[in-house]
């Protein structure tokens, strides 16, 4: 176990060697949730993620011996580059094993910060066992990235921070994988602040904290976007921890997750992952929980994929109704493109895509189908739009 004065003597070893990062309100988010919200940029880190805490926290209290011969982890991301990065910093040797589906950029990533990569097996599950095996090999010291006291306690020190910042929060809500961000953080704000409530998050597609704490049999999914908190098999150490210091566990959908992130992108103007996003999609599932309070939120991470990003972006956008695809049935003749695409001018309506389909279509040989990708201003222009259409004499439907 953990204590308080584990996670503050963390935080003298982390001083000057990680970001102090900014916990300040967001008044558009608040206003939105109906809760006064504070959120803690750990984007903002030099690897953009939270995990430098506790892998620089666990490298400093390497025995001279080990420092010698060094250190190995496993990770397909932020652990990854927050040993890596550390290991550089202080001079160490530093092995981390990754899945053969790791993304390139990750992989160039982590070799940038001087680390040999050892690309192995094709889950996280056989990765993990030969970086154990490196370890007894080779004599490394492995740097688990959750199931570890001193990671933990690394971990904790952003907590230190909020509290620190906003001495008067009523709620903390941290996502969960491993648990070891949640293990740190309930252990530091109960000791400091025994009254305040300590919410967990959970994608839904990887919910084994949820179940091993709460008994429940939630079906586990094989991927989500938050790659970051997609774990399979919860820490020994961290559920006792959680177990004991948190007050309650919640489940998050894609679709959740997707909109966090579009949100804090859009009003903060900040990058953030799946998984850096979990906390703030709690507050949108489930606001009446929150309603009133001063919350606390962790942005624990900004590693997210530009192709993903991308698809969330404009999945976001026909969601709000800022992107829509309309159906218009016409006889093939000439001007009917003119006729439609004049309709949709007057609504101010702008089109991204026009789409002509002859031959894939029950319509009769005389007819076709024309699809619009639209670029429209809200669900209530997308409406306007298209009874101008058939205002028009035009058959049109939304696909």
């Amino acid at each position: 176990m953990i204590s308080l004065q584990d996670i503050r003597d963390a935080a003298v070893r982390l001083q000057g060697q990680v970001l102090d990062t900014p916990c300040v309100e967001s008044k558009t988010l608040s206003q939105i949730v109906g809760a006064q919200i504070f959120l803690k940029f750990e984007n903002l880190q030099f690897t953009a993620s939270f995990k430098e805490r506790g892998a620089c926290n666990k490298l400093a209290l390497l025995t001279p011996e080990e420092r010698a011969r060094g250190v190995v982890a496993m990770s397909a991301g932020n652990h990854a580059q927050g040993v890596a990065y550390h290991a550089q910093r202080l001079g160490l040797r530093a092995v981390i094993v990754m899945p053969r589906f790791t993304p390139s950029v990750k992989v160039e990533r982590t070799r940038g910060f001087g680390a040999e990569v050892v690309l192995h097996g094709d889950t996280l599950e056989e990765a993990r066992a030969h970086a154990y095996a490196l370890a007894d090999a080779q004599g490394l010291t492995f740097v688990h990235p959750y199931d570890d006291a001193a990671v933990a306690a690394g971990q904790g020190t952003l907590a230190l921070e909020m509290l620190r910042a906003v001495p008067d929060l009523d709620t903390l809500v941290v996502a969960i994988g491993g648990g070891g961000l949640m293990a740190g953080v309930a252990t530091a704000a109960k000791a400091l602040q025994p009254g305040i409530e300590i919410i967990g998050v959970q994608a839904a597609r990887f919910p084994a904290m949820v179940n091993t704490i709460l008994g429940t049999h939630h079906p586990q999914g094989t991927s989500t976007i938050a790659e970051g908190i997609a774990v399979g098999t919860p820490g020994t150490l961290t559920q006792e921890v959680i177990r004991r210091l948190v007050d309650d566990l919640l489940l998050v959908d894609e679709g959740d997750i997707e909109q966090a992130v579009l949100m804090l992108l859009e009003i903060e103007k900040t990058l953030v992952e799946g998984a850096g996003a979990a906390s703030l999609a709690a507050l949108l599932r489930y606001p009446e929980r929150f309603r009133g309070k001063r919350v606390g939120l962790v942005l624990c991470g900004g590693n997210i994929d530009p192709l993903l990003l991308a698809a969330i972006i404009e999945r976001g956008m026909v969601r709000s109704g800022r992107l829509a695809r309309v159906r218009v049935s016409a006889r093939d003749v000439p001007g009917a493109l003119a006729r439609i695409t004049a309709a949709v001018a007057d609504t101010g309506a702008n089109i991204e895509e026009v789409h002509h389909q002859r031959a894939f279509t029950l319509l009769s040989a005389q007819n076709v189908e024309i699809e619009l990708v639209l670029q429209t201003r809200s669900q209530a222009h997308v409406a306007e739009v298209l009874e101008h259409l058939r205002a028009a004499a035009l058959e049109a439907v939304l696909v």
